[in-house]
């Protein structure tokens, strides 16, 4: 798609499971976070839009001193994952983007060929969606402009999983299935690293 896309990184979670401070630890020598920005920024369409929460994760608010994001701060964070979907798709229909391409902060090991596979896929009307290993249609996703309204009427924590599983046409991304792997846990964590020094 060659018209303007925002590309939203979720990163407004409290991270309760992982005990807090999930986005700013160590891995693979960068922040957490910083793995999801540097995907976004080698797609070269512009600074990528950061959602985050209360306090602001360190990653986040250094990218965007230095230029490289936009930060869009959720005051409902707290009321689950759809509220900063919300917000992204808000921002992206207020730019005037075609698409909004979403993509989740704790997810580190997502390439930029994914994404723009993803951004290529999409179409008015119909998203563009990882194929994740429950053969499931999942984040990252690229969604239409024509989505945006529905984006910003969900609630909950299930994000927007619900909406593309009943969806009339997803165009599913087939994706190796640990680039789709989602840190929650310190456990999860470990496991990343550990596969990494094998």
């Amino acid at each position: 798609m060659s018209a303007p896309v925002t590309i939203a990184i979720l990163a407004a979670g409290s991270a309760t499971r992982f005990g807090g401070g999930k986005l700013d630890v160590e891995f693979l020598g960068r922040r957490l976070g910083d793995h999801a920005l540097e995907a976004a920024l080698e797609l070269d369409m512009g600074q990528p839009l950061i959602v985050v929460g209360d306090p602001v994760p360190e990653f986040a608010g250094e990218a965007a001193r230095r230029g490289r994001a936009r930060l869009a701060v959720n005051p409902d964070a707290d009321e689950g994952l759809a509220t900063s979907i919300a917000l992204a798709a808000r921002s992206a229909a207020e730019a005037g983007s075609d698409a909004l391409l979403l993509m989740l902060a704790d997810m580190p090991q997502v390439g930029t060929d994914c994404l723009a596979k993803l951004v290529e896929a999409v179409s008015p009307g119909f998203p563009a969606a990882s194929r994740h290993e429950s053969g499931h249609p999942g984040i990252p996703a690229c969604f239409p402009r024509d989505w945006f309204e529905l984006l910003q009427g969900i609630e909950g924590d299930s994000g927007a999983a619900s909406l593309l599983r009943h969806a009339k046409q997803v165009d599913l991304v087939v994706v190796p299935h640990d680039e789709l792997v989602d840190v929650d846990t310190q456990d999860d964590l470990d496991l990343l690293k550990a596969r990494h020094m094998l």
